[in-house]
């Protein structure tokens, strides 16, 4: 891929409104971008979608930034490669640390993509024109949670995501549905119950909801086919899935119904294409979830929940639902519920430089 330098880059924005989940709430969001250059002066671009601290994994901005520092940008400047393929396999000699892995893949297939003139969305195999876009509502409070959706419902959003816990789950739900009854509602708990609850998720069915994300444990495949078995919703694991192998894992014990794939989380678009290819094969139906992202990270879902086997409208939502100005342009937007994937080069979005250079914290450069 001819490689002269990769450059990184931390940057903070603040969020328009908090986003809350059980486990705490985001006011300020950080996260690294990463750009890959070309003898040629091509340059792609990746985002690493950690957080600051370790609440949603046990990476964190920090971590990530040490380890492609110290290990995964070094490996890359010794062992030159020709394909992001080559990144995912070179970097399967460092251990876990999948954000990091991804934040530098991702930049690597943007700019392979521009290197052969070729949309990455049609580069690794999608066929969709525009995806469907589904949204997130996570507050704390159910009068705004309300108001937020018949928003998102207006605006054209396909299906709502819904933050739950023991705290508000069914009688919040209930409110939801009984003010949109056709609404595709999904729940997402963020492992906040245990099996001792399983009565109660079970009173959950009779809402219709699309699935139940995440219910049990962050690392849990075992109690989760136990509670699949008890209920008629289905349940997505998203947090349990950090690599290909643990796809594999869930559907072989029969943890779950559905997948939510996180390029940014399984280590690169490499894996989650990989796991894309095996849920297809297996009858799981998948969709592209969202971590807060800012716009590169977008582009690159936008990208992949292109391919055919995202059956169910993902977390890709427009910039403007987290930030007064994204650093991309044009920014991603949601159209009548749908987003258009780009034909342009790679992932058909460009860097707003202003933008990048006001929200930069720190950076650093590696010339090959």
């Amino acid at each position: 891929m001819n490689l002269t330098a990769i450059n990184a880059n931390i940057i903070s924005m603040p969020l328009k409104q908090p986003f809350h989940t059980h486990l705490g709430t985001v006011y300020e969001r950080e996260s690294i971008i990463v750009e890959a250059v070309d003898k040629d002066g091509i340059n792609g671009f990746g985002e690493g979608v950690a957080f600051s601290s370790p609440w949603y994994t046990e990476e964190t901005v920090g971590t990530s930034w040490h380890v492609m520092e110290e290990f995964l940008i070094p490996l890359l400047k010794k062992n030159p490669i020709s394909h992001p393929k080559d990144a995912s396999i070179l970097f399967g000699s460092i251990r876990r640390n999948h954000m990091a892995k991804s934040a530098i893949e991702l930049a690597l297939w943007d700019l392979y993509a521009k290197q052969k003139q070729v949309s990455l969305s049609r580069l690794i195999g999608g066929e969709a024109d525009k995806i469907p876009s589904g949204v997130v509502v996570a507050s704390k409070d159910e009068a705004e949670a309300l108001e937020q959706t018949a928003m998102y419902v207006e605006e054209g959003y396909q299906r709502i995501k819904v933050k739950i816990s023991p705290a508000n789950d069914y009688r919040l739900l209930s409110r939801i549905r009984n003010a949109f009854p056709d609404l595709p509602i999904m729940a997402d708990a963020n492992s906040a119950y245990t099996l001792n609850d399983v009565d109660r998720l079970k009173s959950l069915d009779e809402l219709g909801l699309l699935m139940i994300e995440q219910p049990l444990a962050h690392n849990d495949f075992l109690e989760h086919a136990k509670l699949q078995s008890k209920l008629t919703t289905a349940i997505c694991l998203d947090e349990s899935i950090n690599s290909y192998e643990d796809a594999v894992l869930a559907a072989e014990l029969g943890s779950c119904r559905i997948i939510s794939i996180k390029a940014g989380k399984v280590g690169g678009l490499t894996k989650a294409i990989r796991i894309h290819d095996f849920c297809r094969d297996r009858g799981i139906p998948v969709w592209c979830g969202g971590m807060i992202e800012f716009g590169v990270s977008r582009a690159h879902n936008i990208a992949l929940a292109s391919l055919p086997g995202f059956t169910i409208p993902g977390d890709i939502s427009s910039s403007s639902r987290f930030w007064e100005e994204d650093i991309i342009t044009p920014e991603v937007s949601v159209e009548n519920g749908w987003v258009t994937v780009p034909k342009s080069p790679g992932i058909g979005f460009e860097v707003n430089w202003r933008r990048l250079e006001q929200t930069t914290l720190s950076s650093m450069a590696f010339h090959f």
